[in-house]
């Protein structure tokens, strides 16, 4: 007489409920152990090493960089970058969604001559990786510093302008800087503005060589 008589369904259903009881807390250890094997360590070791400030290093943390980024900000350091550009740098990135990827352009554009206010822009225009070979292209011309800006922010800013190597054929049969800005400023596309280069080559050449045929050797 001292046996239970709760019916067996709901001896089941207790015994039921105090399984999910203990396996609920069992599942919740897995998935968090899941959950940090997908998160790997960071190392910051090299970042640190190549002399950022901790302070400025302790900021970078708290953007949960990526090994690649901090690969990236590692570069630069070396290279001679401060910590306000590498922080800047890595926040115009985050400003556009995706990681800091664009140590070697930055690092180009820097030996080119380019201030940091200027790889900055780039930068927030999210254009580094896109303007940086046009960008160096430009300085090796021997473009003046206010020229190659205004050439720069026209393309930051999606308005259509030469190329640099249109630029440098216009250099080269000795247009001014003046008069190149004024083509720049009349928005040609792409064709019409190669048609126009091709045209002022073609113009050179020819005269070039009707100088040559009139200090020819005259008849006897």
């Amino acid at each position: 007489m001292g046996q239970s008589t709760r019916p067996p369904l709901a001896r089941c259903n207790a015994y039921t409920g105090n399984m999910r009881k203990s396996f609920l807390p069992i599942c919740l250890l897995v998935v968090g152990l899941a959950g940090c094997k997908t998160q790997p360590k960071i190392d910051y070791t090299a970042l640190d090493q190549s002399g950022m400030w901790s302070t400025n290093l302790a900021q970078i943390k708290k953007m949960n960089v990526s090994g690649a980024e901090v690969a990236e900000l590692t570069k630069l350091k070396r290279a001679g970058a401060s910590d306000d550009l590498c922080l800047s740098l890595l926040k115009a990135a985050r400003a556009h969604n995706h990681e800091f990827s664009s140590g070697d352009s930055v690092i180009e554009l820097s030996s080119a001559g380019y201030s940091d206010a200027q790889i900055l822009e780039m930068a927030q225009a999210d254009k580094l990786d896109s303007l940086s070979a046009d960008a160096v292209m430009l300085k090796l011309i021997g473009l003046s510093n206010s020229t190659v800006q205004i050439v720069i922010q026209r393309r930051e800013q999606g308005l259509p302008t030469l190329t640099s190597a249109q630029i440098g054929r216009l250099k080269n049969i000795g247009e001014s800087e003046k008069k190149i800005l004024d083509v720049i400023y009349q928005g040609m596309s792409d064709q019409q503005a190669e048609a126009y280069v091709a045209r002022l080559e073609s113009a050179r050449n020819h005269s070039h060589t009707e100088f040559v045929r009139n200090r020819g050797r005259r008849p006897r």
